[in-house]
């Protein structure tokens, strides 16, 4: 592998380039005007939010709306969106740390205000003509007006391209008649702008369309759905029964919807990865004050070993996530501006950037969403019997938890992606995964060396580690692309089990990274590290192992196996029990993350 001096803009490029610890970002680096952004939101939250809990519990679709408007006057809806249409033209870190922030008080809200900033609105940031950005962005970016997305059909969900909504031209020329309907579609309630995507004729991808709610005939809407969680997010189906849209409202190009929708999912799934961060925070701090407040036997219940074990585990999961999300959104907002140097408009850049690292983006949706309801289990278990009532902050938590794992495509659609993503980048030689693949190979075929490193530097043992686990991924991945080939994306046990490796490497090299880069040897930081590390490497075996046994046979079997053995020793292993132990103590004394 080689060694970068500066950080690469390749998306993927993290499993075959050594990245330095200076060259990632994290929440440690955010600079002072961010810093203001989150404690601004975070108060906002704290005092207007929170307090309202057990009303969003109780289906008030109006208080969901006050609240976004609220977000709208304190510029929170217009983060994204360039000055010149009426928002703030921060970066795209700054749009994720609104994100975590305004995200973290209820599954509704987050909802709705991931609905209304990304998949709402940034279709016609990033697809729409001059003359569409200034009729309909200063409204959405000041919650004047709220938007939403329709793609959904009741026979097209993941196969978004599949769905039976028809538009075609009128005779007179002026406007597009749809008919069809969409289901599922956040904010339908209150929305007053929709992207809503048909197909023309008989044109083989959809078209997007701007449709607005006001004066338009033929557009009608079911019932609120009730739902397992996030409960006052508005969620209905949206009917078009001819209903007429101006030529003009045409989104992008006819044909395009498709690629349209496919990258504000791409933008969708990183900051629901953002979305989900300080709700693990918040469940955390619950749990750890009823930890500390419960008592059994005469002592809290904070000082069992069962419970501490849980504390330190959830806490290392948010150090975790926080980590994977804000290096991958610097290097989103680090290419955007490298592309914008080079003379491209940001309108594109914008595009190519969050494209680039699609990759990422998929990881960070499935890794994050999986570990939150992970937490939110958790977090209900510590709480004991009082964790099964409404009258606990943890029920609600565990019931919204749930959708992260379905939304902006499922978790196991993800895992598919984020593999065959990198494959397809392989095959077009836009990332050289085969040489370093055959080098593995070649690797296994020698000699292993003796020599004793030296692992005096803080982590740089932890770092060779992932390096090995890079061989791991090149390895499996490797052997079973020039077993199936292009049938490649049938294996889908077999791609579960890479993507699983794939996001183990990530986030784990990112954990590394963000200690390395801020903390000393002895701080809790490191710990958490660690012990993510130590779980990264025993996930790894188990599905490489099960990918090598499932393709390959004989002596190909036992020499894959055997540098499986190879690549995951961890000679000076810490002690998980210590490190879990230094964790618990942490945060119980400390009262929350």
């Amino acid at each position: 592998m080689s060694d970068t001096t500066t950080k690469t803009l390749i998306g993927g490029d993290f499993l075959i380039t050594e990245t330095s610890a200076q060259n990632i970002f994290t929440l440690e680096d955010l600079s002072e005007e961010q810093k203001m952004l989150r404690d601004s939101a975070r108060e906002f939250i704290d005092r207007e939010v929170i307090p309202h809990n057990e009303r969003f519990e109780k289906k008030d679709y109006a208080l969901t709306e006050e609240k976004m408007r609220q977000l709208g006057e304190l510029g929170l809806l217009g983060i994204a969106v360039p000055e010149e249409y009426g928002g703030l033209g921060m970066g795209f870190v700054s749009t994720m740390l609104a994100c975590d922030i305004v995200s973290g008080a209820n599954g509704s809200l987050a909802t709705a205000y991931g609905a209304h900033t990304g998949i709402g609105t940034l279709p016609i940031l990033l697809y729409g003509t001059e003359e569409q950005k200034q009729k309909y962005l200063p409204d959405l970016a000041t919650g004047q007006k709220f938007g939403a997305y329709c793609l959904t059909e009741p026979d097209a969900g993941s196969d978004a391209n599949s769905g039976k909504t028809k538009a075609k031209l009128s005779e007179d020329g002026k406007h597009y008649i749809i008919n069809g309907q969409k289901m599922w579609i956040s904010n339908a309630g209150f929305a007053e702008i929709f992207i809503v995507f048909a197909k023309i004729d008989d044109d083989k991808n959809i078209t997007g369309f701007i449709v607005e709610r006001e004066g338009t005939e033929g557009l009608s809407f079911g019932e609120e759905e009730h739902k397992l969680g996030i409960r006052s997010s508005s969620t209905r189906q949206v009917f078009f029964n001819d209903m007429k849209v101006p030529v003009e409202n045409l989104l992008g190009e006819r044909n395009n919807g498709f690629k349209i929708a496919l990258n504000a999912l791409n933008v969708g799934r990183i900051k629901l990865a953002a979305a989900n961060l300080d709700g693990q925070r918040r469940i955390l701090g619950n749990a750890i004050k009823y930890a500390n407040e419960r008592k059994q036997f005469q002592v809290p219940i904070s000082s069992f070993g069962a419970v501490r074990k849980k504390i330190a585990e959830m806490a290392t999961g948010v150090f975790v996530s926080e980590a994977g999300s804000y290096r991958a959104a610097k290097d989103i907002q680090n290419k955007i501006d490298e592309l914008v140097a080079g003379g491209m408009n940001h309108q594109e850049a914008e595009l190519k950037g969050v494209e680039e690292f699609a990759v990422e983006a998929s990881i960070l949706k499935v890794f994050v969403s999986d570990l939150t309801q992970h937490t939110a289990d958790e977090g209900l278990q510590i709480y004991g019997g009082m964790g099964f009532s409404e009258d606990a902050p943890m029920e609600a938590a565990w019931r919204d938890a749930r959708i992260g794992r379905i939304y902006e495509g499922t978790n196991e659609i993800n895992r598919l992606l984020s593999v065959g993503m990198l494959i397809k980048r392989a095959f077009k030689g836009q990332l050289d995964l085969m040489g370093p693949a055959m080098a593995v190979g070649k690797e296994l075929m020698g000699i292993p060396s003796f020599d004793v490193p030296d692992y005096s530097e803080l982590l740089s043992e932890e770092k060779a580690v992932i390096a090995n686990l890079k061989k791991v991924f090149l390895m499996v991945s490797g052997a079973a692309l020039q077993k199936y080939m292009m049938e490649i994306e049938k294996q889908q046990h077999l791609l579960l089990n890479a993507s699983e490796i794939l996001n183990q490497i990530y986030m784990a090299e990112s954990a590394v990274l963000r200690a390395e880069k801020h903390f000393s040897a002895d701080a809790v930081e490191v710990a958490m590290a660690q012990l993510n590390l130590y779980k990264a490497v025993e996930k790894t075996i188990s599905a490489a192992k099960e990918g090598i046994i499932s393709f390959a046979e004989g002596d190909e079997q036992r020499m894959m196996l055997s540098g499986l053995r190879r690549f995951t020793k961890y000679a000076n292993q810490p002690n998980i029990i210590a490190l879990t132990e230094k964790i618990a103590a942490h945060f119980i004394e400390k009262g929350h993350y």
